[in-house]
């Protein structure tokens, strides 16, 4: 069971649980993300119970009436095992997902792991074009502090599906990625001027930023893409309440299941507020 003082940051470790946090988001017109934790499997046992863990997260979405979707990172599903793993089991996940008319995004990991990642993604989602789906039925991250990312996002415009931007979490090394604040700033902002463009099928922006979500609805005022501002459980959830009321599309992203204890402590590293939070949790 977790307990209460990461429940804010995890949904519960069952699916169940996970669908009835959702449940709750929709009434405030919130919709779901939701993420099984689990990374870096070396074994391929493991990064097979995921991927079946996440066909039958499919099927439990497909059958209740809450706007939910799915978010896989590909080292819970095989990439440390090897390329081919991957793509095997991301292949069944975004098959199922079509079928079953759920949306499917790939998470994007460290910089050693982007190549396979963009060229598996690509792969499936030209070959998921044309379904039911107007929105391709599968999304991709990408990270802007990745001095190549420019050269991936030209890349994936005319691809099928969503892309999500972000400022990216992973220490990189200097050499392939910015290190300051203001460079990932400029360089989201050149980002995401070229995606509003560019891109068709619909941009997502995870970002907590207030000014980068007011230079958001101006690129969207001038350009007219559509677009979703998708937050973390846990992070500014009145603001995501508030876009919500004000017409913008809002995914949170909700991590659930029974390894919630190391995601529950990055979480409290990254903000001073999480700590304080945590501390008055305890001593309430």
């Amino acid at each position: 069971m977790i307990p209460p003082v990461a429940s804010k940051f995890v949904a519960g470790e069952t699916p169940g649980e996970a669908l009835d946090h959702v449940a709750v988001l929709n009434r405030r017109n919130v919709s779901g993300i939701l993420n099984l934790l689990g990374e870096h499997y070396h074994d391929p046992a493991s990064a097979i119970s995921d991927t079946n863990a996440y066909l039958e997260l499919i099927d439990e979405i497909a059958a209740t009436d809450v706007d939910a979707c799915v978010s896989v990172k590909p080292s819970q599903i095989g990439l440390g095992v090897g390329d081919d793993e991957f793509e095997a089991n991301l292949t069944k996940i975004a098959d199922h997902g079509a079928e079953r008319g759920v949306f499917v995004w790939v998470d994007m990991e460290d910089h050693t792991t982007t190549d396979v990642t963009l060229d598996v993604f690509e792969s499936l989602a030209r070959r998921h074009d044309g379904g039911e789906r107007s929105d391709g039925g599968m999304g991709l991250c990408v990270q802007a502090n990745l001095k190549r990312t420019r050269e991936d996002l030209e890349r994936l415009a005319d691809v099928p599906g969503k892309v999500r931007l972000v400022k990216g979490a992973y220490d990189e090394p200097t050499e392939i990625a910015y290190k300051q604040k203001d460079q990932v700033d400029k360089a989201y902002r050149e980002h995401l001027e070229f995606m509003f463009e560019q891109f068709e099928d619909g941009i997502a922006i995870g970002s907590h930023d207030p000014a980068m979500i007011a230079h958001v609805r101006e690129l969207h005022r001038t350009h007219g893409t559509p677009y979703e501002v998708q937050m973390l459980m846990g992070v500014r959830t009145d603001a995501q309440y508030e876009l919500a009321s004000d017409d913008v599309t809002v995914y949170q992203y909700i991590p659930y299941g029974n390894r919630w204890m190391s995601y529950f402590y990055r979480r409290l590293r990254e903000r001073k507020e999480n700590v304080l939070f945590a501390l008055r949790a305890i001593v309430s």
